[in-house]
């Protein structure tokens, strides 16, 4: 770790959509850093609650709202990374509006000479809940979920961690990333709508050369409780297989992991009788149709020219 030697700037973006109250204490937090954000991109996604009046009153922070149909969290991301990235700043902190961070949390973070930085989510109680992935498998065909092992899942707790821990893929809700890493590699894809968006930005990352890097003094407490158990036969079901087969597609090191998809398909059509039923069978079917179109990178998320 270095200290600030050469002042970066960094814009936050920020996703919302309908969570007035979860936004204002994201904002608070980033009101009360030690290390001021130069700037704060806040792509609200439609909302119809009162969002748009928390922003208004907002006059102690370097407010950019930028207002768009819901175009998810994907969507979001990507509309404010591009004009954080065009307003020319250093860094870009991306940051979910279920998080509140630690008053030294972005200080830990500048502190960091690398160029792709993840905080360290805890729950409200401080207990340690970092899902970022120290093993992330895209060359064994027989790993059906990718994630082999978490932040979480490896150390105890926070104190257990050495300063840096190496991770292999990120959650958008603490992600920070340098200016030549955007230039390089592009945007986060917005056709993913939400999930696996940032999983395959940071895919990208590393396979540029980069390292992701957790760091543990960058404390961010999330405010909900996680749940990961979607149902497969509704719409986020859709998406969840969809995004995961396309993150196969493109990113597979090997011809048999790229063959996954169509494998967990036929398994899930021909088990659907026991679970799942006619609609998850549906779902990811549909998936995989909508997957096999999105092997190559949105136009939109190729590197800036």
């Amino acid at each position: 770790m270095t200290s600030e030697t050469t002042r970066e700037t960094v814009a936050v973006v920020v996703v919302t959509h309908n969570r007035a109250e979860l936004l204002t204490r994201l904002l608070d937090g980033l009101a009360a850093q030690t290390r001021r954000p130069d700037a704060v991109v806040v792509v609200d996604n439609a909302s119809t609650d009162d969002t748009q009046a928390v922003l208004a009153a907002r006059t102690d922070l370097p407010l950019e709202v930028i207002t768009q149909d819901n175009l998810g969290g994907a969507g979001g991301f990507h509309r404010g990374v591009r004009a954080a990235y065009d307003m020319g700043f250093d860094r870009v902190w991306l940051v979910d509006d279920d998080v509140v961070p630690a008053p030294e949390c972005l200080a830990a973070m500048v502190a960091v000479d690398e160029d792709c930085l993840v905080a360290v989510r805890e729950d409200l109680s401080g207990t340690l809940v970092e899902k970022a992935a120290v093993e992330f498998d895209l060359r064994n065909p027989l790993a059906i979920r990718p994630k082999r092992s978490t932040v979480d899942s490896t150390y105890a707790d926070r104190a257990s961690m050495p300063p840096l821990v190496e991770v292999q893929n990120v959650a958008f809700e603490g992600f920070m990333v340098r200016r030549s890493v955007i230039t390089e590699i592009g945007f986060p894809d917005p056709s993913f709508f939400i999930f696996y968006d940032d999983a395959e930005y940071a895919v990208r990352a590393r396979r540029s050369g980069r390292h992701v890097w957790a760091v543990r003094d960058a404390v961010l407490v999330r405010q909900l409780d996680f749940n990961q158990q979607h149902d497969l036969s509704g719409w986020k079901g859709f998406y969840m297989y969809r995004n995961l087969f396309v993150v196969h597609l493109r990113h597979g090191e090997n011809a048999l992991v790229r063959l996954k998809p169509w494998l967990i398909t036929a398994v899930v059509v021909l088990l659907s009788p026991l679970r799942g039923g006619r609609a998850e069978a549906r779902n990811v079917i549909r998936a995989m149709a909508s997957a096999r179109g999105m092997r190559r990178l949105t136009d939109s998320a190729l590197p800036p020219r």
